[in-house]
């Protein structure tokens, strides 16, 4: 049965249309297929992170409004297949659009993909909820910090108010800081958010690099905790990754004690 997940978060900033495509491209690894949507209605991202900007000449407006099929206006992703995106309008004033005309493209892609994978706008304005109202599920993103934290647990009990599922996925945890007693441990967390947390992504350059616009397809950490989030997603698993592991035993006090430094 295909699925319609929404990725959203309280703040922006906090890797939130990064792991959109990372999972997108993992559940693609895995054999499924996918489609990105970008809903973030004249504030398109997904395009630049994935350099396919350039190739956009049908969007989202366009095929709400009949210009095009919805086939035109998807875009392959040219690092890994079984992923297209469904772009966003540059500068379309999105008042006129509603959750129910987003549901509808998200049920015709539903009859074609396993996976439809909603990057939503960040906050709790308009934007948030026509998204919220076309998904099925919903996975909020959020760093480890209190204000951010704080932010996430109310948007997750507005997401409940639709009659969704909200999960939770850490991103850019620093593993030295929680050896160090320096950040909250993940069952703290856990303890904080009403929602179960089914993701835990280390800080990884190779991650960040997406978000200035490189496409880096080395491994590590970032790339493995995000394939271990997308079988949990998969498989509604909640197997979550160890993001202190490098940093333990006297190389990895090293380690810790070295980027303490930086």
């Amino acid at each position: 049965m295909s699925r319609a997940i929404v990725f959203t978060s309280g703040k922006g900033g906090v890797g939130k249309s990064t792991l959109t495509l990372t999972v997108g491209r993992a559940l693609a690894e895995m054999g499924k297929s996918v489609a990105l949507m970008d809903t973030d209605i004249g504030l398109n991202n997904l395009d630049v992170l994935m350099n396919v900007e350039h190739s956009v000449i049908y969007d989202i407006v366009d095929v709400l409004q009949g210009r095009c099929r919805l086939s035109q206006a998807l875009i392959a992703d040219r690092s890994c297949k079984n992923l297209s995106l469904l772009p966003s309008s540059h500068s379309y004033g999105d008042g006129t659009i509603c959750g129910q005309n987003l549901k509808e493209i998200v049920n015709r892609l539903k009859n074609t993909y396993d996976f439809v994978l909603i990057d939503c706008p960040a906050g709790i304005e308009f934007g948030f909820h026509r998204a919220v109202a076309a998904a099925d599920e919903a996975v909020v993103v959020s760093t480890a910090h209190l204000s951010a934290l704080k932010d996430a647990a109310k948007v997750v009990e507005l997401i409940r108010s639709y009659g969704i599922n909200a999960l939770i996925a850490l991103n850019r945890v620093r593993g030295d800081m929680l050896l160090g007693g320096e950040a909250l441990t993940v069952d703290e967390i856990d303890g904080i958010m009403n929602a179960k947390i089914i993701g835990v992504i280390p800080e990884d350059d190779n991650v960040n690099l997406l978000s200035c616009g490189f496409n880096s397809s080395k491994g590590g950490d970032g790339r493995s905790a995000i394939r271990l989030l997308a079988r949990n997603i998969c498989f509604g698993l909640q197997d979550l990754y160890d993001v202190t592991k490098k940093y333990r035993g006297f190389f990895g006090g090293l380690k810790r004690r070295l980027k303490g430094r930086l």
